[in-house]
């Protein structure tokens, strides 16, 4: 009797259609996505490094399809070290960007993959074209690291772990990040229970040289890790989000640390140059520039060197919290004595990324 019922069970679901391969994720925006088993195609829109980090080597030939602006355009550095370890990368078909309106439902969908992994904000943005492209079969699964919490971090790496079948992979990454967060905010906290005083920080982006003024960041980005480190952040309540500051509220603010994000930017003379093939001194060469603005000698930042430089691609990030040790040995150098940003990234790569961390991704001026 027993066997019977097994059989008609079994007989059940084959005829019903249910597949013991399905899987199903609730992404970063609470979505339930059902795949019918792990992607063997996947088109990327975002989070190429968390992508890789998650997926391991074998990621890459996963890849059928990408939004290269993001990656090309935006981290032209990291783009061209990632294509000079699988030149395939730079063949692959190009679906366009969310956040330009270029984003193509037709060149996408034409490269059939079995999973579309995208950012919330360019879910949120492509409107439409999402159900042009759920029409088309392929599923979507959302993640969210610019959300800058370690909730969402986690969240989004469990999901590449879950929609890779790299579970294992996803959770150690999780430890890591985890452990390097709470280990940090907890040098913060030691330091205020020691008496120690929140320096007062401005970031910059550092793009376009000492003759133009870069924006500043409150709340997000930059100012989201100054936020969780307790810094006194002299954009707070001057701008929304980001935006340039006035030279005048600058000195008067009179900041105890400097904060340059550079990036790899092409056709910016002036640009101060951090991330994959920078060079350290023609980017503190550039960082120095910056010093000779007008007013700025009286800052107790620049008297006291407490100028530092991160690399901007880096934020929002599995690799982040090597930029929140960084910030945080600036704002609390007696707490973090011990702790080498530099080489904790170095390290990162080396254990999960498929290239090295190959340039200058934190530093201070001399």
């Amino acid at each position: 009797m027993k066997r019977l019922i097994s059989a008609l069970s079994i007989t059940f679901l084959l005829h019903s259609g249910i597949s013991f391969a399905e899987i199903v994720i609730n992404d970063i925006q609470g979505r339930s996505v059902t795949l019918n088993a792990h992607p063997e195609k996947v088109a990327l829109g975002f989070y190429y490094e968390d992508y890789l980090a998650v997926a391991g080597t074998e990621g890459f030939n996963k890849l059928v399809s990408l939004s290269k602006a993001p990656w090309e355009s935006w981290r032209p550095g990291q783009w061209n070290a990632y294509t000079d370890a699988f030149p395939p990368l730079a063949t692959l078909p190009d679906f366009g960007n969310a956040e330009d309106g270029t984003l193509s439902t037709e060149a996408l969908i034409a490269t059939s993959p079995d999973v579309l992994i995208l950012a919330s904000w360019q879910f949120d943005s492509i409107g439409t074209g999402i159900q042009q492209i759920e029409a088309a079969g392929i599923p979507i699964v959302t993640l969210d690291y610019n959300a800058q919490t370690l909730e969402k971090h986690i969240a989004s790496t469990r999901i590449l772990g879950q929609l890779l079948n790299q579970e294992d992979r996803a959770e150690a990454l999780v430890n890591l990040y985890e452990a390097k967060h709470q280990d940090t905010l907890q040098r913060v906290k030691t330091a205020h229970s020691h008496g120690a005083i929140s320096k007062k920080i401005y970031v910059e982006l550092a793009q376009n040289g000492p003759d133009a003024q870069g924006n500043s960041y409150s709340k997000g980005m930059w100012g989201g890790v100054i936020d969780l480190l307790q810094g006194q952040n002299i954009a707070a309540g001057q701008i929304e989000n980001w935006g340039p500051l006035s030279p005048e509220y600058i000195i008067a603010s009179q900041p105890d640390v400097i904060l340059l994000a550079g990036s790899e930017w092409l056709n910016r003379p002036y640009s101060v140059q951090l991330g994959f093939g920078a060079d350290a001194s023609l980017t503190h060469q550039r960082m120095e520039a910056y010093l000779s603005r007008a007013g700025w000698s009286s800052l107790p930042a620049v008297q006291n060197r407490d100028v530092y430089g991160v690399y901007h691609g880096g934020n929002r990030t599995l690799s982040d919290f090597v930029y929140m040790r960084a910030i945080g040995q600036a704002l609390y150098p007696d707490y973090f004595t011990d702790v080498d940003p530099a080489q904790e990234l170095q390290d990162f790569y080396a254990e999960w990324m498929p290239i090295s961390a190959t340039g200058l991704f934190v530093t201070r001026l001399q």
